[in-house]
């Protein structure tokens, strides 16, 4: 995999100043500890039609609000939010309007819509975030990521694990096979690419070596749920699962959602612990992904 990293980063000499590669990275060959594919198929017709729910969690930001507000507030760290599939910036304007009402210094990807892994994205990505970090004196950024974005977010986490504080991916396919979503086909039409050799090319069940949460959804009609679990490993004990109730096109904007990455970003740099779904409220909101 490091190879294959290398390869892509050697394949642009414009990003060799701006690029640190970092040792850490998990190898097929290297990696202790299995990491389970999921093969199953994709959600369901029905599931598929709700999410049209999309809009009414976008609506529901407004009168939930005030209970976001309650959130603990960020220390001012810099967060790159990624978009997902053939999204923009535009549509993680909501979270990031409200992470930076949760004092984050927060910014988009800034690539325009997300076409896939094309060349030189990967690249970008590298030179934001050391570009980001160095602005922000020396402090690591946190990632963020929708969907295809969680991707990003987390492929890059493992090349620069010196300069990324957390991850956290909402509704991202990272532990699936490519037919076990509905989006396999879009991805072919939107990017030419086969979504297989990309995938190939990364490992990409294996948890970068920083915090790292995914949320996802049950009922997500985009993305078979059991592809965005992520397995517990000795290499890295501080991951976790947390399930809330949304659409994948709206869990960007799902209120739940939102407030567990404020939760999950608030947490002391080095002081990383679970999420606490403790209480009748916080039970309702956040199922048990081990029920």
């Amino acid at each position: 995999m490091k190879s294959c990293y290398r390869h892509q980063l050697d394949s642009h000499p414009e990003s060799s100043a701006h690029v640190t590669r970092s040792d850490a990275l998990p190898t097929p060959s290297s990696s202790p500890e299995p990491h389970p594919h999921h093969e199953g198929p994709p959600p369901s017709p029905w599931l598929i039609a709700m999410e049209f729910r999309a809009f009414w969690e976008f609506g529901a930001i407004v009168p939930f609000w005030p209970l976001l507000q309650r959130a603990p507030l960020g220390d001012g760290h810099p967060v790159i939010v990624f978009p997902g599939l053939s999204a923009s910036d535009g549509s993680t304007v909501p979270l990031r309007s409200y992470l930076t009402n949760r004092n984050y210094d927060v910014s988009g990807w800034n690539q325009g819509h997300n076409f896939g892994p094309r060349a030189g994205v990967l690249e970008a990505g590298s030179h934001q975030i050391r570009e980001t970090f160095l602005a922000a004196g020396k402090r690591k950024v946190s990632l963020i990521g929708w969907s295809l974005g969680g991707i990003y977010a987390r492929e890059l986490a493992k090349l620069h694990p010196e300069l990324v504080r957390t991850v956290i991916t909402l509704g991202t396919p990272f532990s699936g096979a490519p037919e076990s979503t509905n989006a396999w086909r879009l991805f072919r039409l939107t990017s030419g690419r086969d979504i297989k050799a990309e995938t190939r090319r990364f490992e990409l069940p294996v948890a970068p070596p920083v915090p790292t949460t995914s949320i996802y959804s049950r009922t997500d009609g985009i993305v078979a749920w059991q592809g965005s679990l992520q397995k517990r490993s000795r290499a890295n004990p501080n991951t976790e699962n947390i399930e809330v109730i949304a659409s994948h096109l709206g869990i960007g904007m799902n209120p739940s959602a939102m407030w567990a990455v404020a939760d999950r970003l608030a947490q002391p740099e080095g002081a990383w612990r679970p999420f606490e779904r403790q209480g009748l409220l916080r039970g309702l909101l956040y199922p048990n992904p081990a029920r």
